[in-house]
């Protein structure tokens, strides 16, 4: 008992936070809303802690590695898995929305009357290459020290740990001083996490009691089939996933660290925020530094299996909704392109994914404000999926990497240590 207590503490205590505030959100309803400043205080901690963690860790990372051949071996290996595990997402989310229609005949009519007074003259053009480049790139460094600007910031991040990697012993200094400030900033994160329990579970009460009750029977069937798949897709694949990468051993580890990266997504429907837990999970696990460092911050904009599944429902949303016929290979690209410039914020953070969407699909744009309410309800098991998805992706890229060992490796330059 002392030793299950001993492992799982913090995520008893986070778990048990979490049911408190759910009964305080149902119970109390929108008077829960109350706690919001505890929760708001909590997700604030996180949000400025992200971008120094974030350029710390990559860019320490990636300066780090000893072996030209393993930074390359690296990178190709995360995109390889990120894009294999996203097919095997978007053809999941298929395979769940062609079996069961989303909306029926009955609940279509009260949908669209919703959209009457929305409906506008005006047309929305997206222009994708833009939305790229303001993605990926900013004009102002200010800029850089943002989380709105994630994507940007681990791609600066990649490129200055490659810059010191070049410079060599030259670059020693700077890189001794950003190793001392990620120590720092990973200290910092251990004083946040005893706040944690206090302000994910407030936040957890507020978001309950605020959009518990207010979930129309069209957008419920839609949830309802959403959360089954998600935990489908939560225990049967992640620990298949965990298996490849280690076998008996790879699910144990597997299971024994993640529900705490876990509980964060679910209470703060945040994969930003969640970023420092998954990065500590994922080395718990036994992932090695470099390429849990690595592999976490660009999966949070990269790689959500959650947000493609959630695509796809969207998608078939519409199209039982207006009845059109879109081919399975539209289905599957659009799902894919549509997640590619998703920020990792909290809830309404897709607009850019769902914007493209009804372009791309051909809806109208008075569509949007239903694929909003759908990212609304889907969104806590959408971030779940998004999250764990990377901490199992990192199991995966340290399997190629490292080799079959890899479990034993980090626990054996321990010990040497």
């Amino acid at each position: 008992m002392k030793k299950i207590w001993s492992n799982y503490k913090q995520t008893i205590i986070l778990v048990c936070s979490l049911l408190i505030g759910t009964a305080i959100g149902l119970i109390f309803k929108e008077k829960a809303a109350i706690l919001s400043p505890f929760g708001d205080l909590f997700m604030n901690l996180m949000f400025v802690i992200i971008v120094p963690l974030i350029f710390l860790t990559i860019t320490t990372s990636i300066a780090k590695i000893k072996q030209p051949k393993r930074l390359g071996k690296v990178l190709i290996t995360i995109i390889g898995v990120f894009i294999a595990t996203s097919l095997v997402a978007v053809i999941v989310g298929i395979g769940s929305t062609y079996a069961t229609k989303l909306v029926s005949p009955s609940d279509s009519s009260t949908i669209l009357e919703t959209l009457e007074e929305g409906i506008q003259e005006e047309k929305i053009e997206l222009n994708i290459l833009e939305r790229t480049v303001s993605a990926i790139s900013v004009n102002d460094f200010s800029k850089i020290l943002s989380k709105e600007n994630i994507l940007a910031l681990v791609i600066i991040s990649l490129l200055v740990g490659l810059a010191i990697y070049k410079t060599k012993e030259e670059s020693d200094p700077f890189l001794k001083c950003l190793e001392s400030a990620n120590k720092v900033i990973l200290k910092l994160l251990d004083f946040i996490m005893l706040y944690a329990p206090i302000g994910l579970g407030c936040y957890f009460a507020a978001l309950i009691g605020t959009f518990g009750a207010e979930i129309a029977i069209g957008y419920a069937k839609t949830f309802i089939i959403y959360l089954v798949v998600s935990l489908i897709f939560y225990f049967i694949f992640y620990s298949f996933y965990a298996f490849v990468a280690g076998g008996k051993k790879g699910v144990i580890a597997f299971w024994k660290n993640c529900i705490l990266a876990t509980v964060t997504s679910i209470s703060t429907c945040s994969s930003a925020a969640s970023i420092p837990i998954n990065i500590k999970c994922a080395k718990n696990i036994g992932v090695s530094d470099d390429i849990a460092e690595t592999t976490i911050p660009l999966g949070t904009s990269f790689h959500k299996d959650g947000s493609i599944i959630g695509s796809v429902f969207k998608i078939m949303f519409l199209v039982y909704l207006f009845g059109t016929n879109p081919s399975i290979g539209q289905v599957i690209g659009v799902s894919l392109l549509a997640n590619l410039l998703i920020t990792a914020v909290p809830v309404g953070g897709g607009t850019i994914s769902e914007m493209m969407i009804i372009s791309m699909m051909g809806f109208p744009v008075a569509a949007l404000p239903i694929l909003t309410i759908i990212a609304t309800i889907i969104d806590p098991p959408a971030t779940m999926l998004n999250v764990v998805g990377d901490t199992s992706s990192s199991m995966l890229v340290a399997r190629i990497v490292d080799g079959k060992n890899w479990l034993n490796k980090k626990r054996e330059k321990k010990e040497r240590n």
